[in-house]
């Protein structure tokens, strides 16, 4: 399908500098994570060696379990990110990797790694209702 007129320049390098800040907090803040879940399971016993209460190691598990699933979700919009960078990087970021038509500007401002145009978006999760 033929695709509609590209970013300019100046356009993809402010969505660059936005997509590589979220990436920088994206890539803290699941090290920040990975440490306090390191911290918690050292924590986990008692100066004294014996297992701290039931309710306790419950809650611990709790928020390593909690916190696991934020990380993978941070993953997840970071290889998006990576991918809009690539598109920024081949020229063609903006433009919807389905119909190949030019993304909303608002869409993109909102959700600056967001790879479909809401039509496309629309589509997709209606396909994926139905399975």
């Amino acid at each position: 399908m033929p695709t509609t007129k590209k970013l300019d320049r100046k356009i993809l390098d402010a969505y660059k500098k936005t997509l590589m800040h979220m990436k920088e907090k994206l890539v803290h803040d699941i090290k920040n994570m990975a440490h306090e879940s390191a911290d918690s399971e050292a924590n986990s016993k008692d100066v004294s060696g014996h297992a701290l209460h039931m309710a306790d190691v419950a809650t611990d598990m709790y928020d390593r379990e909690f916190n696991l699933g934020l990380a993978s979700n941070d993953r997840e919009v970071l290889n998006k990110i990576e991918s809009a960078l690539k598109r920024i990087s081949d020229q063609s970021f903006g433009l919807c990797i389905e119909c190949s038509k030019l993304i909303a500007t608002a869409r993109l401002k909102a959700i600056p790694y967001v790879e479909t145009c809401l039509k496309c978006q629309e589509k997709l999760e209606g396909s994926a209702g139905r399975r």
